[in-house]
């Protein structure tokens, strides 16, 4: 009778020790994909913004003059917007984590970047918000605060 009670409970602690494995293995799982669910909707909150903002530079462009204030949103992992006087890209991001910039067309960054260099715009609570202006006789649209 003695060994009959010892194995039956050696079988139930191997199948404790089994779920608690499974739970462990599936709770691990589950944080990762969030945690990349997150990063993912970071990354698509940024392609969207350089998107709409280089839609509303060349809609800006096309016209004879004209300003408009922009609000965008951002992962408030970024700091601020900046744009600099770079012949690759003139638009970048201050962040801890690297994040590609891009080459904003029909910009005028000379005279954006002439007093600062870069000219940082701050993202204030996952809100980053520029007027772009075009004055009459201008061939490109300026940024400003």
């Amino acid at each position: 009778m003695i060994k009959r009670g010892k194995k039956g409970q050696l079988d139930i602690s191997f199948g404790m020790i089994f779920s608690v494995v499974l739970i462990i293995a599936f709770l691990g799982f589950g944080f990762y994909a969030i945690t990349k669910f997150i990063d993912f909707q970071n990354t698509i909150k940024i392609e969207k913004f350089l998107s709409d903002f280089q839609q509303d530079v060349s809609n800006m462009w096309k016209s004879p003059q004209g300003s408009q204030n922009l609000v965008y949103d951002l992962p408030t992992q970024i700091t601020s917007v900046c744009f600099v006087d770079d012949e690759y890209q003139n638009l970048r991001f201050t962040s801890n984590s690297l994040i590609q910039g891009k080459k904003i067309e029909n910009i005028d960054i000379a005279s954006i970047t002439m007093v600062e260099n870069p000219y940082c715009i701050a993202n204030v609570k996952g809100k980053v918000s520029f007027t772009i202006v075009k004055d009459f006789g201008e061939k490109l649209v300026r940024v400003e605060r």
